[in-house]
């Protein structure tokens, strides 16, 4: 249906103000003409008919996705999604039961622009269920300045909204919050961006001793400073520090029959001793 409509959707027009005085100069339908219309492409599936059925009522979508820009997202991508909603409610409207479309129209544009703003706002799905939806589209209108509510104001909203005071706090804090990069910009002065808070494991500071000195020990002479240890010695070295995934003292206690603090020591004076010999 979208591709017969051939509608003007924004980047055909080059820009979206163009797109807005374009679909304002579409001439609005008399009721009887509106019907007429209707029935048309009821019966005989005509496409044309639909077609300025959808082009009379773009500015209706217009007016509408105005009242989302509040949410951060592209007026004209709120305008697509509204229009995706037009042409539904085009295609199920039934002139008989005594309705003009652009009442029908208004749910299936809002419904479809409800979805976009769920999906992609700050990519977090902030309402669940149809309570927390009503809240998230209805908050900002109802609170009666940018502060923010108090107890009674609170309790106020979550009654007249069918909800929990707490759901009315946390909603409010979501939709107070704002967006931050995951990393910094170089131009920035303030560089202690979220990722710096992340954990990595690499970064802690027994794993860098240990790959430091795993890498020490891989250098020129390593073969020959494995050469000067007794075969036990040169196992637990080459099990500890030079195997792919490296065995614990545990593993090679077992092995040997000894304890693990006896592996341990015979580590540590095997180790001492490569450093000498590498050192030389």
């Amino acid at each position: 249906m979208t591709n017969a409509l051939a509608l003007p959707m924004p980047g055909a027009v080059g820009n979206l103000d163009a797109y807005i005085q374009a679909a304002n100069r579409f001439p609005l339908l008399g009721e009887a003409e509106e019907a007429s219309l209707a029935r048309r492409f009821r019966d005989q599936e005509d496409l044309d008919a639909a077609r300025r059925l959808v082009l009379s009522h773009l500015r209706l979508v217009i007016s509408i996705a105005r009242g989302y820009l509040g949410y951060g997202l592209p007026h004209a991508d709120l305008i697509q999604e509204g229009n995706i909603g037009l042409m539904k409610a085009v295609k199920r409207y039934d002139p008989d039961r005594g309705v003009r479309l652009v009442s029908f129209a208004i749910h299936w544009i809002k419904a479809e622009i409800h979805e976009y703003v769920l999906k992609n706002w700050r990519l977090v799905k902030v309402a669940t269920t149809k309570a927390q939806r009503k809240l998230f589209f209805n908050l900002r209108s109802l609170k009666p300045g940018s502060e923010a509510l108090t107890p009674g104001q609170t309790l106020d909203v979550a009654k007249r909204l069918g909800v929990k005071p707490e759901e009315v706090t946390e909603m409010e804090t979501r939709l107070g919050g704002r967006d931050l990069a995951l990393e910094a910009n170089d131009d920035e002065d303030e560089k202690f961006a979220p990722i710096a808070w992340l954990a990595d494991s690499d970064s802690e500071p027994t794993r860098v001793l240990e790959a430091r000195e795993r890498d020490r020990l891989q250098s020129d002479g390593l073969a020959a400073a494995l050469g000067g240890l007794d075969a036990r010695s040169r196992r637990i070295v080459e099990a500890r520090w030079l195997a792919e995934e490296a065995a614990t003292l545990h593993e090679l206690a077992a092995e040997f029959g000894v304890s693990a603090e006896r592996i341990r020591q015979i580590e540590a004076k095997a180790l001492q001793k490569m450093k000498g010999m590498l050192a030389a």
